[in-house]
């Protein structure tokens, strides 16, 4: 059986709620065919967030490792394609840091690409009703934090695991005074399990246009 660790954030930003780790919750909370499922919340917070993943990732010893974070103003569900070796915060974390154009890894590549299948995870998301979306960056926040340190955990100590990152938008509660874009978290939860069973049973990813001009 295939072992599949989902990831959510605790809130940040002065929000009461982070929708990434209550959709997380959600997602694994029925039987899941074929998978797995454990999960665990991560603080919002550089270095924190990471040392938390490895310890999940030791204590689970996952096949696949999807993080989840909150992506707000963004109106689908968002597949990350790629994460880069720098944080560059334009709030402060939980823990009020704030870093500037510091690298995550220090000699690490510039960038990692998911070792998900971004366009079929998508796909499946899309056939089950919810919109989503092939993303091209995962911003220079701690979700790239995490993002990023996962897949150097994954290159230098971990062949066998694959993994990568989903963004999700605002749940509705979070936008009653605000023109923001929202999903309900039960949606966000199913389209998660699609990703994870897509992840589980697909090795190559699909060959379509997913692109994007800017």
């Amino acid at each position: 059986m295939t072992r599949v660790l989902l990831t959510g954030f605790e809130p940040f930003d002065g929000e009461s709620t982070n929708p990434s780790w209550r959709a997380v919750r959600a997602a694994a909370a029925e039987p899941f065919a074929g998978a797995e499922l454990s999960t665990v919340e991560l603080p919002c917070v550089y270095g924190g967030s990471l040392t938390a993943l490895r310890a999940a990732v030791d204590a689970a010893q996952p096949d696949i490792v999807v993080c989840v974070g909150q992506a707000g103003g963004r109106p689908d569900i968002t597949v990350e394609r790629v994460a880069v070796n720098v944080d560059d915060a334009r709030i402060p974390d939980a823990s009020g840091a704030e870093p500037i154009d510091e690298v995550i890894v220090p000699g690490g590549p510039a960038a990692y690409f998911s070792t998900l299948p971004i366009k079929a995870c998508v796909a499946a998301v899309r056939a089950a009703g919810l919109p989503a979306s092939v993303s091209n960056t995962a911003g220079t926040f701690v979700c790239n934090h995490v993002f990023y340190g996962l897949a150097h955990l994954i290159a230098t100590e971990l062949p066998h695991v694959r993994g990568g990152f989903v963004h999700v938008p605002y749940a509705p509660e979070q936008v009653t005074d605000r023109a923001q874009p929202s999903l309900p978290v039960d949606a966000v939860a199913r389209a998660l399990r699609e990703i994870a069973a897509t992840a589980a049973r697909t090795r190559t990813d699909i060959r379509v246009a997913e692109g994007a001009t800017h």
